[in-house]
């Protein structure tokens, strides 16, 4: 400030003064003023120079904060097999999310993201969090817990600009990876689309990815092929034991998982993705013998695929240019090991599911945006989808239909509201279940009902048994209405979530 005031005087001085000087000595001023002008701007050029660093080394040693805050009220309700009904219609939470992002150079970058996830005034941890026994870790940050902050992303990212000299941009990334909220899923969530795609897979792992962007070398917009593996828990001891971090045989072996998500196509408006994986040694529990389930244990291994679809704008212009449709199918089959059962049975089974919706701005305002989706499953459909943002259950991962609503409006720049409607329709239980003989089992719920009922109409457990004796119901028979009747309390038949959020982003 003091050099451009400076500058300013001289130059006044010399235009006052011009009159009245002659040729030469108006030539000796105008020689001094450049001069003065030049050193001047030596100063300015110097300072700036420092200036720049500054702020260069500013920006590479110091983390780039966000913050997303959201506070949600959920009504819930579960129809039960048995005609009651389970409910809460005032489940208040709030999710903070604290994202990190730094990069040291333009082909390194660093993101992580913690994350606190609670019901309002309780604490979720200990005997009441759904943990899987600490073995695994796949809806640390999901599952409503406690007020401590806890890890949800850590990776590091390395930008690559020719694969072996040749065009074909390229990525490898190592840590615990954003592998929630994927593809089709990111709409609802009203969030950018993760890896991988939401259909198949929705659930926190610790794993590498590498991309290979070949749009180049093919000539197709968005061609893609990105592998990834993951390890879903870790068979170790722990600290302080006599041979910590040992392989320890008492526990589960290690869940791993690799796979591929293949872009054929991508130019923004119209968007094909294709994701395929395997899993192994997957975890479930089987019946004890009085009944009740037994311990984690691993019962095989299991593979998936889905291809997904969107078109971001019907049309170039117009109120449908912003409107997105989009479709999935997926599918998956288990291979269990021999002498035991995966969902229920000892061969290879087959799942499959359809998922469709839209995506359209309001025609109020356009701070607003309208969604809709339906997606069915069927008998041995088994996604990796436990990390889904509901509170019932994974929509997605239903045996059976399930239909979705949502607005989502924009208040302020930070500040958005959701209004979201979900609810499922099961046909067989065990669509949030897990892998082995007994979580996974899908029983079709009308044949439950249908048991139950017959019990109840028989007067009981002691009408059902008079009935055998004379001869009216097989053992068989009777085993099957009696275990109908005993299941009907707790299983689901359907279950609805009415949830509205306020959320701050910035």
């Amino acid at each position: 400030m003091k050099n451009i005031i400076k500058v300013s005087l001289v130059a006044s001085m010399a235009l006052t003064n011009m009159q009245a000087l002659s040729n030469a000595q108006l030539a000796e001023k105008l020689s001094s003023v450049e001069s003065e002008l030049a050193k001047i701007k030596s100063k300015i050029k110097k300072q700036n120079k420092k200036i720049n660093k500054v702020k260069a080394h500013d920006s590479n040693d110091n983390i780039k904060w966000g913050v997303d805050l959201r506070t949600s009220l959920d009504s819930i309700s579960y129809d039960m097999a048995n005609g009651t009904t389970k409910s809460k219609n005032d489940l208040m939470s709030v999710r903070l999310w604290l994202n990190m992002a730094y990069a040291p150079d333009r082909q390194n970058i660093f993101k992580g993201q913690l994350s606190m996830n609670k019901a309002f005034g309780a604490d979720f941890t200990g005997n009441r969090t759904y943990s899987m026994g600490g073995q695994f870790d796949w809806v640390t940050n999901e599952a409503l817990t406690d007020s401590s902050l806890k890890v949800k992303q850590a990776y590091w990212l390395y930008l690559g600009d020719n694969l072996f000299g040749a065009n074909i941009p390229w990525t490898f990334s190592v840590g615990r990876r954003p592998s929630t909220g994927g593809f089709l899923g990111h709409l609802r969530n009203d969030d950018k689309a993760q890896s991988p795609l939401s259909h198949l897979i929705d659930v926190e792992f610790d794993g590498l990815s590498s991309m290979l962007d070949l749009s180049n070398v093919t000539g197709i917009a968005g061609m893609s092929f990105k592998v990834c593996m993951g390890q879903g828990s870790t068979n170790a001891q722990p600290l302080l034991t006599a041979t910590q971090y040992a392989n320890d045989d008492t526990q589960l072996e290690d869940i791993k998982l690799a796979g591929f998500i293949f872009v054929p196509y991508n130019d923004g408006q119209f968007i094909v993705k294709t994701n395929w994986y395997k899993a192994f040694d997957l975890p479930g529990m089987d019946m004890n013998a009085d009944g009740s389930p037994s311990e984690f244990r691993q019962y095989g291994d299991m593979q998936g695929a889905a291809i997904s679809v969107m078109v971001d704008g019907l049309t170039d212009d117009g109120f449908f240019s912003d409107a997105k449709i989009f479709g999935s199918y997926a599918w998956t089959q288990t291979d269990p090991f021999n002498g035991k059962s995966m969902l229920g049975s000892s061969s290879e089974e087959t799942g499959t599911s359809y998922l469709v919706g839209a995506q359209w701005k309001c025609l109020l305002s356009d701070k607003g945006t309208v969604g809709v989706e339906f997606n069915h499953g069927s008998k041995y459909w088994r996604p990796f989808t436990y990390a889904e943002d509901t509170m019932t259950g994974s929509k997605i991962a239903a045996r059976g239909d399930a239909f979705e609503a949502y607005f989502t409006y924009q208040l302020t720049d930070a500040i958005s509201a959701q209004v979201r409607y979900t609810k499922v329709d099961y046909d067989y239980t065990g669509s949030n279940g897990f892998f082995g003989n007994y979580s996974g089992m899908p029983v079709k719920i009308s044949d439950i009902k249908a048991g139950a009922a017959a019990v109840k109409k028989m007067g009981g457990q002691s009408g059902v048994m008079n009935a055998v004796q004379a001869g009216a119901l097989s053992q068989a028979q009777a085993q099957g209405m009696l275990m109908a009747a005993g299941m009907s309390s707790q299983v689901v038949e359907t279950a609805e979530d009415f949830r509205f959020y306020l959320r701050y982003r910035f």
